[in-house]
């Protein structure tokens, strides 16, 4: 079974790279994130007639998650019990999705970005991940993974130049032992043993070009699923400007292999 996530910077703008990608990598389960549109704004049949059930969470032009599977797709839930909303009055965002897909519990996610370390956003961000955290302990008996753009680096290898962060978010402590929480409950972050690198590079000054990026998006499984993981890559053509046609989202696919 093939797991896969990406933030796909707008789903109705890349769709013909997300039918071509699960096609070239047999990929079993999609989990997408940033797919910025409602489910009747987006072109799914060519996904669909590929043999993908499809599960959508998005309300406008922001946020928005997915799930593709073509192993089956049961028990859809649309955010996780307790998740936050920002603003006042809270405003809905679409930033998870979980469904069953052959047997195993996926759940599409896109964390809050935090903007910076003074900014509203970021005690959302903490918030949101701690809500996660404490919802997520109790799915650690099965098989579960936590998928998508973390909006975290854990650590300063995942950036390619720490000290250009030190007044930003993404390597701030409070967000990091958010991240190593998850680790310390018993989910395992399944693709750095396998060196899968980074998973983001900013459009900025030809950061791809030069490997400026960010290791951000992430695949979170519990015990009895990170024990058939076999392996795991990003498909860094995927964000490579030469390779295809028309602009690339800024984050790349990160793969995981079960046995």
């Amino acid at each position: 079974m093939r797991i896969a996530t990406w933030n796909v910077n707008s789903l109705r703008s890349r769709i013909d790279r997300v039918e071509a990608f699960v096609q070239r990598h047999e990929v079993d389960v999609l989990a997408l994130q940033e797919t910025k549109a409602r489910e009747d704004q987006l072109p799914l049949m060519g996904l669909q007639a590929l043999g993908y059930d499809i599960a959508v969470a998005g309300l406008n032009q922001w946020n928005g998650v997915a799930l593709l599977s073509r192993v089956g797709l049961e028990d859809v839930e649309v955010g996780f019990s307790d998740m936050p909303h920002f603003g006042d009055p809270a405003a809905v965002e679409a930033r998870a999705i979980g469904a069953t897909c052959g047997g195993v519990r996926v759940w599409s996610l896109y964390v809050p970005n935090g903007r910076k370390p003074d900014d509203p956003h970021y005690v959302y961000k903490l918030d949101w991940l701690a809500r996660l955290r404490a919802t997520a302990s109790g799915w650690l008996g099965g098989e579960t993974a936590l998928v998508g753009d973390w909006n975290i680096c854990p650590t300063d290898d995942d950036v390619f130049d720490v000290t250009q962060f030190a007044k930003s978010t993404h390597v701030t402590p409070p967000e990091r032992a958010a991240f190593q929480g998850f680790l310390d409950d018993g989910y395992a972050e399944v693709t750095r043993a396998h060196d899968a690198g980074y998973t983001y590079w900013d459009y900025y000054r030809q950061r791809f070009e030069r490997d400026r990026g960010l290791k951000i998006d992430f695949v979170l499984a519990s015990p009895a699923l990170a024990s058939r993981v076999t392996g795991a890559f990003v498909d860094r053509e995927e964000r490579d400007p030469a390779r295809f046609a028309g602009a690339p989202s800024d984050h790349a696919p990160v793969v995981v292999d079960l046995d």
